[in-house]
Formats: structure tokens, sequence, C-alpha cells
């Protein structure tokens, strides 16, 4: 560039800024001019000065390489793909950190004397503050793809220069690199100018979603878009969450496609954002997921997605007493916690872990957190309620069927929960309900580890850990012959006893963190007596019943309040169940004052009653009636 034509470039730089240059040119674009006068204003820099570009001494440049080398790696090889795509002659790839410091480069050996001269090479420095308007330095402020051709540079130095410019965001959000393409041709058609803008911007969007799968391995990472076909591809949805389900960092497509802001959603738990079930959501997380499968949001929006489970670098230890955020269940109560640690020690050694407990006490969100805490937390976690399925079905479901197994089978047959559970835990909630001619066969794939689908001729291996649960007395359905006593010893290896919620000691804790769940992150005030209301209602639906109430009231709450007269209206003054009515302090003292009579017979007792044993055994739970030691 001739001094003449630096110093006429000048004179067209200071003409356009103070709006006497006539139009068109550079400065129709009303960015350029922005950016001129930001250079004129701020940087107080002189469009006519012809020095070199600066360029760090190796040591300097090292300390700026040093914290991007992960990008580093990850852009190098789609960097040498675009250079490849442009034609590499008379083109220049950089990559720039956020302080406009070229990082990395890929160009023609044969030309580097030339790229050199121009100040395109390692360690240059090309914020806008010290070269003034040019592709890395007015990107790095507008953070967005920018295009600088030619005579729209602010420097006359720089005017021979077509620079094209993406900025790199992290997972964050936060503004980590810039990716930059320059040519030192002559100008070139239209056409070569919009393919170089859309290779560039096209190029750093895959950098920055390459950067962003490998980013956190120790997160759980969901990949999704409206169409199962896409997952995988640049425009899919990025999302990644932490043991407690809550949103650590979400890419541009990710907000793009469900039409949120970062600010919005970092940091809130992920199930405010699907109505999918979070225990649903992780039974599909896998080291290499390949499957799509469906998601849909809390407004009804349909997505399909992968998950990737989080990488274990060490066995997990898990700690004597659970805490809530690690688990997403409340274990405070010492019970809970002695028996959870204890039930996690002998699931780890292959042991069957059962769980007692009445209707609603959270049996599978235990069993869930026993999935969670243990060494197969990545592998499936697949529950089935013997006690929903109708009985013609839960042999098919259970083990599955090759295709034309039996009339209205479908064609291509059915995978089991049995072999969708292997390497994972099988969940059996409700097990006393399963038929008994199932109950064999049950009993022969947990004795055998194989498992033949109905129709299929060979087994299948088999490797699941057992989690099952009733809310029955196993011994007494083995007693009225409803359920097999050698299936009874292989399911109850270990018990659990989970307490109804009125003997809970953390009621407290488990209450604020349902109401929590409950408003998905809405501001939620409890009035005066409210919590103490609640805190004394004795709760017969245990915790599903809790969770049903304040699910109501966070929708009846008006401008955010949860008003005692609403919860009155919902729970009844003084319920028959509750421990503090005479009723039920008599059938309680009643029942004692037989039980020590006939020394625990529990036949005799129930003959006396006139009740069955079944229903004797029920009433000596509700009223917490345990045979001592």
């Amino acid at each position: 560039m001739t001094p003449t034509l630096i110093s006429a470039h000048a004179q067209q730089v200071l003409q356009a800024v103070q709006g006497t240059q006539p139009q068109p040119g550079p400065a129709a674009d009303i960015a350029i001019t922005r950016s001129w006068r930001r250079c004129l204003d701020q940087h107080r820099l002189d469009p006519a000065s012809r020095r070199a570009p600066d360029v760090l001494e190796h040591p300097r440049l090292k300390d700026h390489r040093a914290p991007l080398e992960h990008i580093i790696a990850v852009a190098r090889w789609q960097m040498n793909s675009l250079h490849q795509q442009v034609g590499r002659d008379g083109h220049v790839v950089l990559l720039t950190d956020a302080r406009g410091v070229a990082i990395d480069s890929v160009f023609n050996d044969a030309e580097q004397a030339e790229f050199q001269r121009s100040g395109l090479w390692l360690g240059s420095v090309w914020s806008e503050e010290t070269e003034g308007t040019n592709g890395v330095g007015t990107c790095l402020v507008e953070r967005r793809h920018v295009t600088i051709r030619r005579d729209e540079h602010f420097r006359g130095k720089h005017v021979g220069l077509t620079c094209s410019a993406s900025p790199i965001f992290d997972s964050k959000g936060e503004l980590l690199a810039v990716l930059n393409l320059s040519s030192v041709r002559p100008e070139t058609s239209l056409q070569q100018h919009y393919q170089a803008m859309a290779l560039t911007n096209l190029s750093a969007r895959l950098i920055e979603s390459c950067f962003f799968l490998g980013d956190d391995p120790h997160r759980y990472l969901l990949r999704f878009h409206p169409q199962a076909g896409f997952v995988g591809l640049l425009g899919e949805g990025l999302l990644s969450f932490d043991e407690q389900a809550r949103i650590c960092s979400v890419n541009q497509a990710a907000l793009d496609l469900l039409g949120i802001s970062r600010e919005q959603w970092v940091g809130q738990p992920l199930a405010s954002l699907l109505e999918t079930p979070i225990e649903h959501v992780l039974s599909q997380a896998s080291a290499q997921p390949s499957l799509c499968w469906p998601i849909r949001l809390q407004d009804g929006r349909l997505f399909y997605g992968q998950l990737r489970a989080p990488l274990r670098t060490s066995p997990l230890v898990m700690p004597a007493a659970p805490k809530v955020n690690d688990l997403r269940v409340c274990l405070e109560d010492p019970r809970l916690q002695r028996g959870f640690a204890r039930a996690l020690r002998v699931l780890e050694r292959d042991v069957p872990v059962f769980l007692q407990g009445e209707t609603g006490t959270g049996k599978e969100a235990f069993a869930a957190a026993l999935h969670r805490a243990s060494a197969r937390a990545n592998q499936p976690f697949v529950a089935i309620n013997c006690a929903a399925i109708p009985e013609s079905l839960i042999e098919s479901e259970l083990f599955g069927y090759r295709g034309g197994s039996f009339t209205g089978a479908r064609k291509d047959g059915m995978v089991g929960k049995l072999e969708q559970a292997d390497g994972g835990i099988l969940f059996l909630d409700e097990i006393a309900d399963m038929p008994l001619a199932l109950q064999t066969r049950l009993l022969r794939v947990l004795e055998e580890r194989q498992v033949v689908p109905l129709g299929g001729a060979s087994a299948r291996p088999l490797d699941v850990r057992l989690i099952s649960a009733s809310h029955q007395d196993l011994q007494a359905c083995v007693a009225d012959g409803r359920f097999r006593e050698d299936l009874f010893y292989r399911v109850g290896g270990f018990a659990v006893q989970l307490p109804p919620l009125r003997e809970r000691s953390d009621k407290g804790s488990l209450l604020d963190l349902l109401l929590r769940e409950e408003a998905k992150g809405a501001q939620v005030q409890l009035e005066p007596g409210v919590r103490e209301r609640l805190l004394s209602h004795p709760w017969p639906g245990n915790v599903r019943q809790l969770r049903t109430c304040l699910r109501t009231l966070v929708a009846l709450a008006w401008e955010g309040r949860i008003s005692l007269d609403e919860v009155e209206e919902l729970l009844p003054t003084q319920p028959i169940d509750s421990p503090e009515n005479p009723l039920h302090l008599s059938e309680k003292q009643t029942l004692l004052s037989l039980i020590e009579a006939e020394h625990w017979h529990i036949a005799r007792v129930a003959d006396r009653l006139g009740i069955s044993r079944n229903t004797l055994y029920r009433k000596l739970r509700h009223h917490g009636i345990a045979r001592p030691g």
C-alpha cells in the first residue's frame, strides 16, 4: 500500500466519521462507522499510521496459548479443513484468544513471508484498540460474526485484506476465542465473499460444539432437536447438568431451539424445563448413546434426545449420611440414613434389596436414589409396577417376546424389562401382586442369570441387580399361599423398612424439598401457620399425598402466597386416621392388649378380631407396632 493510497484512505475515514463523505462507501454500513468512531474517539488511532502490527515475543505468546491448549487441539482439524475449502492459496486461518492475540494459524508455507508482512502470524495482536477496525478486533467488540472488506479497515495499511471472523463461546457463554479467515487476494466475487463468510461461521460453530462436547465429561450431556435425524448434527441443542439435575451450561443452538436465555436457566433444576420425569431421562443415560428417545417440555413441545452419562474416574464412595442434593431424595431421618447406607452396601455385593413400606412412602424414589449412588449409576434403571400391569401383559412386559409369538404381538417383537435392565438395576414395585406362575419364571431367571423371551428358543445372559418393594407383608403373603416361599428368600436378601411420613423426623426438610420441586423455580411464600399445619397433619397417603397437596396449593397460590385458608379447605381438621384421634388411639391400644395376651401369636389375634392376618399386619404397620427385638 503506497503512502498516497494510505493517506487517501485516512481522509475517507475522517470524512465518514464527520458525516461529510457521500454515500455509498464503507460508511454505508453503520457498524463500520461505529467502529471507526471508536478508533478515533476512544483508541486515539491514526488511520494513516504505517507502523507494523504488534507481535508478542515467544515467552509472552506461550502465556496466551497455555490457557487455551484445549481449544487449540479441538480447533486445529477444523482450521485445516476451512483452509482447504477456500482454496488455500492467498488465505490464512487464524485462531485468536479473547484479547485478539493470534495463538494458532494455518497457511501455505510458500506464502509465509507475504502474510508476515501483513501481520498475519503467530503472536500478532489484532484487537480493535491496537489495529483499528478489522475482522478479529471488531468481532470481539460486536460479539458476532463480522466481515471487514478491504477499505472497510480503519488503518490504510490493512486495506489490501478481506477478513471474516466469528466468535467462539465456551459452554457458559463467555467469549473464548475468534476464528478468522483473511485473504490477501484482490477483490473476489460476491459469491466467493459469501462462501467465505458462511464457511468461517460454520467452522466456528463446529469448533464451539466440539469444545462443548468435551468440556466437562463428569457431567450429564443432553443432545436434542425437534427432529430425531438432526441429533448429532450442527443445529442440535446441547445442555449439560450435574448429579443434582441442575442445568450447568447450554449452547446457543439450545437457547434458540428452546426460546430461553442462558441467565434464566443456568443453575435451575432440569425438572423445571422438562415434563418428562427426570428418573426416565436419567434411565436413558449411556457412555456412548446411539438411540434417540422423545422428551417433552413443560410447555408441551416434543424433542428427541440422547443422554451421555458422566465419566466416573474413581469408584463412588457413599457417605455415611447422604445429602438431599446428592441423591434428589430427602434422607435426613436417621433410620432412613442407616437403611440407605446398608442397602447400598449389600446391593453393591449383588444382594437383592427389598423395600417395605406403606403406600406412598417413596419406595421408587428410594430405589432410584440407590441406583444413582451405586457403581451402576451410568447403567439402566428400569422400574415396573407389578400391580399396575394387567396379569395378561405382565409376562411379556418382563420377559419380552419374539415377533409373531402370539396374536397381537408386534411384528419385530419386544425387548422385555429384564433385558432392558441388563448391566443395571431392575426395580419391581408391588412384587406381592405378581401372579404365581410368573413368580416361578422370575425365580428361574434370578437363579440362572439368563432370560428366554416368549417364543424364543435360546437363553440370553443377564446381569441385573434387583430391588423389589411392596406395601404388603411378604411373610403373610407366603403364609396365605399367594407368594412363593423360595422367591421370598431370593428377593428378600436385605429388607429396609421405610417409615410412614407421620413418623419421619425430617418432615420439615422433605416439605421444603417437595415445595421447591413443585414450585418449578417460582417464588412461593407460606403465610403464617401454613408450615405448622402441614407438618402436624398425619398424611395417611404419605409422601405421595403431601406432594399432591403441595402441587395443588402452588397452583392455587395467589401472587405466590399460600394461605392457611387454602390448606384448611384441602385437609380435614381432625382426620379419622390421625394419631391424636381417640378412635385411632383406641384401636392401637386394643391391638397392643390382644397381642400381648396372645404372646404375639398373629393367627390367634386375627381370629379373635375376625380379620385376616394380612389385614392385621397392615393395621400393625399403620399404628407403628413392631415386635420387640
